[in-house]
């Protein structure tokens, strides 16, 4: 009988070892289950702070390249749209005008004496008579229409809704109000001009024709203002 109480005693006795043994091990599983979910939670921390820098500098670039695109149809000088931008505008103005059948024109105008101004006062005198033009022109058009630059002493304009009689009227104002610019360089008084060439648009419009058909028209009335004075110079 006493062999049976030994047995129970040392199963009592390995029993309390195992328990003491599991004791002692969870709060170690539950330090590492700890250390894994902080782990777990600094590694989706830093996750989103490296989305978030991303995100800025995908802005950024993305900014950066809308002012690039906006400099490459940006005039340097003039701060209007250059050829580029211009013909950019104008086949978007004809898309809209084949779809919704809108119309308008477009008027080139080319400044007639800028070369003997530029050869008698220098380049900086012609980029202040270029200037002038520039904003006198934006003040004639409204809001909707386009004034461009297509390069050296030649404008173009894209103008909504205007009917032939209108667009001839329009060109008419323009001319006018280029040669009732004056200038003094050098202490002399000096007068550009301008010829203006037009092509009426609409839902059969090409942009490419139409430039040429605007430059043809504008070399015509070029001729047609031969006998004005190439360039009037007043001492003062």
């Amino acid at each position: 009988m006493k062999k049976p109480k030994r047995a129970t005693a040392a199963k009592a006795k390995k029993g309390r070892k195992t328990s003491g043994s599991r004791t002692k091990t969870a709060p170690k599983r539950v330090a590492a289950s700890r250390r894994a979910a902080a782990a777990n939670d600094a590694g989706k921390d830093g996750s989103k702070a490296v989305i978030r820098s991303l995100r800025t500098k995908l802005a950024k670039a993305l900014r950066r390249v809308a002012e690039l695109e906006a400099a490459a149809d940006t005039d340097f000088l003039l701060d209007i749209p250059n050829r580029r931008g211009f013909e950019r505008e104008l086949q978007r103005a004809i898309a809209y005008m084949k779809r919704y059948r809108a119309s308008g024109a477009l008027i080139v105008l080319d400044v007639d004496r800028l070369k003997p101004i530029n050869d008698s006062f220098g380049h900086a005198a012609g980029d202040e008579v270029l200037k002038a033009i520039a904003t006198t022109l934006t003040r004639q058009i409204r809001a909707s229409d386009v004034v461009g630059r297509l390069g050296g002493d030649e404008f173009a304009l894209l103008l909504w809704n205007l009917s032939e009689t209108d667009a001839k009227a329009k060109a008419a104002i323009f001319e006018q109000a280029i040669d009732d610019l004056s200038f003094t360089f050098r202490g002399q008084h000096v007068t550009a001009g301008a010829s203006a060439g037009i092509s009426l648009l609409g839902v059969h419009s090409e942009a490419v024709r139409a430039l040429e058909e605007a430059d043809a028209a504008m070399y015509v009335r070029k001729a047609h203002r031969r006998h004005e004075p190439r360039i009037r110079l007043v001492s003062s």
